[in-house]
């Protein structure tokens, strides 16, 4: 299993959104943006009380993790200032967490990320567990990107 590095760890744990995709058994994608938690290794993300079209079950992303466990998710910052463009992005593998102590853990780091998620009836809701099996990052110029709370390395490729 691949390892988020510390300046990942530090944007991925810093930055408030990601956008996940998800694709069928066919292989059809199916992109939306997300709250996550980063905690250790792994990445969390819980199916919320915001009004959906669908119940929590027939979410399109449940159902695509469910025939395809494959995933990737994208954690960016964009700026009009190019030199200050960085991105991370988590390849891995889905699982839903219906019950367990993982998803009562899981739900306790979102809910110190967004707390949003303090007041919203989320204990009966499952949790998407994302194991990263490859994590790439990128940043434009990042010596600026660390002054902006982003990850730090040498130009392009983001690792340390």
């Amino acid at each position: 299993m691949p390892q988020v590095s510390p300046s990942q760890a530090r944007l991925l744990t810093e930055a408030r959104v990601g956008h996940l995709a998800t694709a069928d058994a066919a292989g059809v994608p199916h992109v939306i943006p997300v709250c996550y938690a980063l905690a250790g290794q792994v990445i969390y993300s819980v199916l919320d009380q915001k009004p959906k079209r669908a119940s929590l079950a027939r979410l399109r992303r449940v159902r695509n993790i469910q025939a395809n466990p494959h995933i990737a998710l994208v954690v960016d910052h964009y700026e009009e200032d190019w030199l200050s463009l960085w991105y991370i992005l988590v390849l891995g593998r889905a699982e839903l967490l219906w019950e367990g102590e993982e998803r009562v853990t899981a739900i306790r780091h979102l809910r110190q990320k967004y707390p949003q998620y303090r007041d919203m009836d989320i204990e009966g809701s499952p949790v998407i567990r994302i194991t990263p099996t490859k994590v790439v990052s990128w940043a434009a110029e990042p010596a600026r990107a660390q002054r902006q709370g982003g990850p730090s390395a040498s130009p392009g490729p983001l690792t340390g």
